[in-house]
């Protein structure tokens, strides 16, 4: 045989064995298991995932400074510990809140840099709730940090906040029977303007972003527009709940991340008996007519999103959303039993994941170990995986404080403490 066809031959071979590699890969349904400590790689990093990657030489290392802003009931909870573990494996420092401020950032003021404990500065991820203020973010965070923040569709979410913030918001306090009907009927009698925590029941999403929640475009449609321009000019991802997995996607994309980067589980849910089952059509109606702003901002940026999954390729980020789906159930099976559920937090014996509940009429859903205290070769994976936030946060700084003990302070921005919250929420159960 000539040379040369003994050595297309050999080619040949080593591509065969390759892509039987590949295959077996591809189609096995036990997980990869990779123990580095308390990290795991649920996910074969051999894996060719259906979206092809991005046409880069050589291929981005993966982006370490992130800014999330946590918006209010949209899934923001489990963005946050994704990005907490993301930090946690890399060695990364999580920007955390002055305990004076409780587990977010003095919020519902507008966002300081003062908030942020000296002991978690100059941070790479920053995840927890405030009011976005672009010049004291950028003051705090690195150049080169990409923001990211996530919407969901108004009605669902003021359903949400309404059941939610019930017992704190005097709004949603004065309506008879606790009727979210009898709100949106005439959410005017009961509303009023500059009320502690009133921004719960008025374009939420609108506060957070920092626009002013009390404009509405049916008299000003150059305001939306003006905060829309706002947003796009800071923030690089804008995802969408309803499309969670998408977005993760997405997410994924962005940062150079590897699938198993995004695994999650759903954190911070409500119980069936704590929600509506479906939200009548004329009651989102409603919603959405009172949060006008809100709905400008989601239909704008939800239309945005499909626009940009069409430019990665829909059905390749439908591929990969569905892969990541299939990792993470066999995830939630490994740590947390052959048929993982959520449990109320009564049920939940490992004290770590006991979620905080907002009231005794909100039953607020987590995971348990099974056996209440073993997952087998790394507990501490599971446990971080549906960690609710505030011990997340908890934790993380007092890592961060030993940390900070070992070497070198930097220069404090704090030069007094941080004024406490506005009526910041108690963290126990409340009374009816």
């Amino acid at each position: 045989m000539p040379p040369i066809l003994q050595h297309l031959q050999q080619a040949t071979k080593m591509m065969s064995r390759r892509k039987i590699l590949l295959l077996v890969l591809g189609c096995s349904t036990v997980s990869l298991l990779i123990h580095q400590g308390a990290q795991l790689s649920w996910y074969p990093k051999l894996f060719p995932l259906s979206c092809p990657p991005l046409r880069e030489s050589p291929p981005r290392p993966k982006h370490m400074t992130v800014a999330f802003l946590k918006t209010h009931k949209t899934a923001g909870t489990t963005v946050q510990n994704i990005l907490f573990r993301f930090a946690e494996r890399h060695n990364l420092t999580v920007a955390l809140p002055h305990p004076s401020c409780e587990h977010q950032f003095c919020y519902p003021r507008n966002f300081s840099a003062h908030f942020v404990h000296p002991a978690t500065r100059p941070p790479h991820v920053l995840a927890s709730h405030l009011r976005f203020d672009r010049a004291e973010l950028e003051r705090l965070m690195p150049p080169g940090t990409i923001y990211i923040t996530i919407l969901r569709e108004p009605a669902a979410m003021f359903e949400s906040l309404f059941s939610y913030y019930n017992q704190y918001c005097p709004a949603f306090r004065r309506v008879p029977n606790a009727s979210l009907e009898a709100f949106l009927h005439a959410p005017e009698a009961y509303y009023r303007a500059g009320e502690h925590f009133a921004m719960f029941a008025h374009n939420t999403l609108a506060y957070d972003l920092g626009g002013d929640n009390e404009r509405s475009p049916r008299d000003d449609d150059a305001y939306l527009a003006g905060l829309i321009r706002q947003v796009e000019e800071v923030f690089s991802l804008v995802m969408i709940a309803e499309y969670f997995d998408e977005s993760l996607v997405l997410l994924r994309r962005l940062l150079a991340w590897d699938l198993d980067d995004v695994l999650y589980a759903k954190l911070n849910a409500r119980a069936a008996n704590s929600r509506l089952a479906a939200i009548p059509a004329a009651l989102a109606r409603a919603a959405r007519a009172w949060n006008a702003l809100d709905a400008g901002l989601y239909d704008h940026f939800n239309a945005t999103f499909w626009r940009r999954v069409a430019r990665a390729g829909r059905a390749c980020v439908e591929r990969e959303a569905q892969e990541l789906r299939e990792a993470r159930q066999r995830l939630l099976r490994r740590c947390f039993g052959d048929k993982p559920v959520l449990r109320p937090a009564a049920q939940i014996r490992t004290k770590q994941l006991q979620p905080w509940q907002p009231s005794r009429k909100v039953d607020i859903m987590g995971y348990d170990l099974p056996g209440g205290g073993s997952a087998g070769p790394a507990p501490e994976a599971c446990i971080k995986l549906a960690m609710p936030e505030v011990q997340y946060s908890n934790y993380l700084l007092r890592k961060q404080k030993r940390r900070v003990s070992t070497r070198p302070r930097p220069e404090p921005i704090l030069d007094k403490p941080p004024p406490r919250p506005i009526r910041a929420l108690p963290r126990g159960p409340q009374g009816p």
